[in-house]
This record gives structure tokens, sequence and C-alpha cells, in this order.
């Protein structure tokens, strides 16, 4: 397998309720700083090496956090997802980062939108990258395999814990066929998935993140997907601050038209197509995603991107 970096700085720090969530930090300590909420699944290390390269070469602060019951974060069901704000102000005082970026791939698109509502005075921006829609109350966006997870939101709150049990005794079983593994998921996903997991960054990127990720718990997924099944605690109208929506316009997991039924309920929100790419299109185009969000003024007009169309 590729070598990966270790990240500039790596551990975790304490929450509400005696908890810890843990996190990984690229780039420069002085400079301005971005959180990268990973997908599900995922962990803090699941972050695009050109991401990490940029952030060095811009004197960038690039910092990624586990959700908990990922990594060393504690295990933890939020009551909802507007919740965990308060966990990531404590963590945004202890790194001492005042302002800061939000991007958010897939699952992580909602935590960033929860940032945005929040703690409209920290910040700045936020990037969703193919990120999921809200399935109940008004602002629900109907289809999509998310609608699984509705169905069977019952089970998965009745059986949550021993099935991430399972799920972390699992992991830890194929761990030494993981790149088998992952190749053989690449094998049967779209031409743009396909091609972005079989470029060895990428590849080596996120058998990483999941072998790091992985070593103690893996229930992190499964609280996503019960969050998601819930109400928000929030509407999208709530995030007044800056977004900009990347979507492939090919997704197979969340729908392109979740996107643009988010963009059309955000106070101040552009949608940007990533032609002919499916869910995880949002990877390929890090460096653009983060020099969109650090260039954003405070009124919304964001630079122009070369590789997404509009």
């Amino acid at each position: 397998m590729m070598e990966v970096e270790r990240p500039a700085l790596e551990g975790s720090v304490a929450v509400r309720d005696g908890r810890r969530l843990s996190f990984a930090e690229y780039g420069s300590r002085r400079g301005e700083a971005l959180v990268w909420m990973h997908g599900t699944p995922g962990a803090r290390r699941q972050i695009p090496l050109e991401a990490r390269q940029y952030a060095l070469d811009h004197g960038l602060r690039l910092v990624g956090i586990d959700r908990p019951g990922i990594g060393s974060s504690t295990p933890h069901l939020y009551p909802d997802l507007f919740d965990w704000t308060k966990d990531l102000e404590l963590m945004l005082d202890a790194l001492a980062v005042d302002d800061v970026r939000m991007i958010g791939l897939s699952g992580g698109g909602p935590y960033a939108l929860a940032a945005g509502a929040g703690l409209r005075d920290r910040v700045r921006s936020v990037g969703v990258l193919g990120g999921v829609a809200p399935t109940r109350g008004v602002d629900a966006a109907p289809g999509g395999v998310i609608q699984l997870a509705v169905k069977l939101s019952p089970a998965l709150v009745a059986a949550r814990v021993p099935l991430g049990v399972g799920l972390t005794g699992a992991i830890r079983l194929v761990k030494p066929l993981a790149g088998r593994g992952l190749d053989l998921y690449a094998a049967v996903q779209p031409a743009g998935d396909k091609a972005l997991l079989g470029r060895p960054e990428f590849k080596a990127m996120f058998l990483d993140d999941l072998l790091h990720g992985s070593r103690f718990q893996t229930s992190a997924p499964l609280n996503d997907l019960v969050l998601f099944t819930r109400e928000w605690g929030f509407a999208p109208s709530d995030v007044e601050v800056p977004v900009v929506w990347w979507h492939g316009d090919e997704d197979h997991i969340v729908p392109f038209a979740h996107g643009q039924h988010m963009v059309e309920r955000l106070p101040s929100a552009e949608l940007r197509v990533i032609d002919g790419e499916s869910h995880l299109g949002g990877l390929g185009i890090a460096e653009e995603v983060i020099a969109t969000l650090m260039d954003l003024s405070v009124d919304g007009a964001g630079a122009t991107a070369p590789h997404a169309s509009q």
C-alpha cells in the first residue's frame, strides 16, 4: 500500500458529560482553519491527500473530526444533529480556533450545515459535497438510498449498540483483506467513483482512515443513520452563512435532486454541478473546494470553480 504521512497533530478533546472527541490536523498550526467532516462511514483521516498538501502549501489549518463512536471519540447518540454543535464549540475553543470554514462530505454534510446554523458567529462559510438532505419535516427530500434507513429506523434504534459491536468485530476480521475489499467495492461502482477509487493516493487514504478509525469501535455510521431519520433540530433556513453545494450529476447514493432541493431552501447557497461524477466526486476537487471557501466573501459571492459547472 502507498505510504500515507501521519497528521501533523492528532489527539482528543474533552467535551460534554465526560466524553471526548478525537481529531487529526494537517497543514499549519497558525493558519486559518477549516474543519472537514467525514462521510458515512468514515473517520478523521478521510481527507484527500491533495487537500492536505494544499493546506500545507497555503498555510491553512485543516482539521478532521471523528464523530462519536469512531476512532477515539466516546460513543454517544445525540438527540438531534444540532446538539453536536455544542461539542464542536468546545473543540474549537480547545484548539484555539476562532473563525472556521466547514466542509462536509455525504453524511458529513448535515453536520457542517448544523455548524453553520448553530455557530454563525464563528463559521465563515460551508461547503457540502453530495450531502444528505432531511428525511423528516417540511424540508424532507423524497427518494434516495437514505429512505431505506427511514424504513428501518425502529430496528436501527433498538439494535444500534449490538450492531455496532458486531460491525467492529467484522471489520477487525477483514482488515488484512481491506485492500482487496476496496477493489471489489470499486468494481461495482459507477465510472466516476470507480476511477477515483482506482487512484493509488485515494485508495491509500481510504485504507489508512479505515484502519485507524475502526481500531477501537465502529458505531458512528449507525448513529449517523439514526440521526438522519430524525428531525435535524434546525431548518435549512437557519443556515444564514454562505454555502456552496457541490454535487455529482450521476450520484447513485444521494440523488442530484437532493442537492437542488437543499440549495433552494438555504438562504445564501450556490449549487455547483460536478459533471459526470457520482457520489465521491467532491473528493476529486478538494483543492477547488478549499480555495472557493477561503475566497468566499461575507455576502456569499464565491470564486469561479474551474471543474464544476454552475
